[in-house]
């Protein structure tokens, strides 16, 4: 079963969100709040897998919630569910650590599918929010220069693999992983793996 949890300030879609997920076999709501505050020992709490998060919220927002949540419990998956689809939201949403992006006009089954990819570990994103950071990403006329290594580590946040996944299929230490992805972070100008991710499907044939 992935466990969700659900941050949101209107307790209308909190229960909304909470009868559509119970109608899921594989996925079981294990706690809700109306904030940002206190967050971090919600979810620990609960053992969620996934946080469905709002951004606009009194108090604590999404943003912040979900960066003290990728520093607490990095293995939680935050997902935005918002209406808000602005490049800086979803800059700062994702420079966060969000794992994904997907808006509350989405069909509902689109929010089951982005709950499962995001506890696969990965980076399930509304074509529009897609489109927003590709655009984002577009520009440098000098193409950076990855080292072999590089490449093939990028390629491997790109299909999805976690950083343990990388170490292990390329036979290296996770934090040797780590360190790569620091140095392809600032050479592609990206500030997250999932920008990264987008920035390899769109350029890496490029670089080979």
């Amino acid at each position: 079963m992935i466990r969700v949890a659900i941050v949101d300030d209107h307790a209308v879609v909190r229960r909304g969100l909470e009868q559509l997920l119970a109608s899921e076999d594989d996925i079981e709501v294990v706690g809700n709040a109306g904030d940002g505050a206190g967050v971090v020992e919600l979810v620990v709490g609960c053992g969620a897998d996934v946080v469905l998060m709002d951004l606009s919220m009194p108090g604590v927002d999404g943003v912040e919630a979900t960066r003290q949540l990728s520093e607490a419990a990095p293995d939680v998956h935050v997902v935005v569910l918002t209406s808000f689809v602005d490049r800086e939201r979803v800059a700062a949403a994702l420079a966060a650590g969000a794992a994904g992006y997907i808006l509350k006009d989405s069909d509902p089954a689109d929010v089951a599918t982005a709950v499962r990819a995001a506890a696969r570990g990965e980076a399930p994103l509304d074509p529009k929010v897609a489109r927003v950071v590709l655009d984002a990403q577009r520009a440098p006329a000098d193409r950076p220069q990855l080292s072999p290594r590089e490449r093939e580590v990028l390629a491997l946040v790109g299909q999805g693999l976690a950083n343990k996944q990388i170490a292990r299929r390329l036979g290296i230490a996770e934090r040797t992983v780590k360190a790569h992805l620091t140095a392809v972070f600032q050479a592609i100008g990206v500030a997250d793996r999932t920008a990264a991710a987008l920035w390899a499907h769109q350029h890496l044939d490029d670089q080979r």
